[in-house]
């Protein structure tokens, strides 16, 4: 189980869905069944469970959802894509990475190890490097404008875009 008490936010990636869950959080994992695989599109898909007692509460927007098998339905950002839920009769479960602090949520078991990609067990042993030691994309890096929604709540949502004149902080 997750000990960090208090309030935990997150939200998908373009700010339309935010959450908030007020207390403890459940048990985290990961699940490499070949369903959280397509729907996180990803060779797994991280969640943590909202303890029964604890209130999750959206407080912007909310998810649309897909109805993935009889008895689980899938909660995402109809205007980027994010996924957010995994709704099954045992309960809620959110996408970790959705966390506004996501650091804080380490997962402590795996299931559905049986679609389990084979290269997984060994990803921490690829050569890995940090954005920018990636010398030949340090033009195009530089390039880019961020769009995504800030890691906190927010009063205004959306933000300035391209081609959107609303009011952001």
């Amino acid at each position: 189980m997750v000990e960090e008490k208090g309030v935990h936010t997150g939200g998908c990636q373009c700010g339309a869905v935010r959450f908030r869950v007020d207390g403890r959080l459940g048990k985290a994992s990961i699940c490499h069944c070949r369903m959280c695989q397509k729907a996180f599109g990803g060779f797994y898909a991280p969640l943590v469970s909202v303890a029964e007692d604890r209130d999750l509460t959206w407080t912007r927007g909310a998810p649309s959802y897909f109805q993935s098998s009889n008895t689980v339905k899938r909660g995402f950002c109809s205007a980027c894509g994010t996924p957010l839920t995994y709704e099954a009769p045992d309960g809620v479960a959110l996408a970790i990475g959705a966390f506004d602090d996501a650091s804080k949520i380490a997962p402590v078991i795996q299931y559905g190890v049986e679609g389990k990609l084979p290269y997984t067990d060994h990803m921490a042993a690829i050569p890995a490097r940090t954005t920018e030691d990636d010398f030949q994309a340090l033009e195009f890096l530089a390039s880019i404008v961020s769009y995504q929604h800030p890691d906190h709540d927010t009063d205004t949502w959306p933000p300035v875009t391209p081609g959107n004149s609303a009011p952001s902080e």
